[in-house]
């Protein structure tokens, strides 16, 4: 089982990635386009026991400070 989130700039949040926990989903990939949202997200993730397996950022606005990151975690 797998779930994928691509929330708003303002990232999942505590209620959403608590509920993934909850569930007892195993792998989350999250996409997130604000970098300090998708750090808190994944401060949050790690709380419930997931690590990151792979974590990949694009620059997709050149010459911007704007950047997409996508992770796989699991726990």
């Amino acid at each position: 089982d797998v779930a994928v989130l691509d929330p708003p700039r303002t990232g999942a949040g505590r209620e959403v990635i608590d509920q993934l926990a909850a569930a007892g989903v195993p792998r989350v990939i999250h996409v997130g386009c604000e970098a300090a949202a998708f750090a808190r997200d994944v401060g949050l993730y790690r709380g419930h026991g997931y690590r990151v397996e792979q974590l990949r950022v694009f620059d997709a606005f050149p010459l911007t400070h704007h950047v997409e990151c996508i992770a796989v975690l699991a726990r």
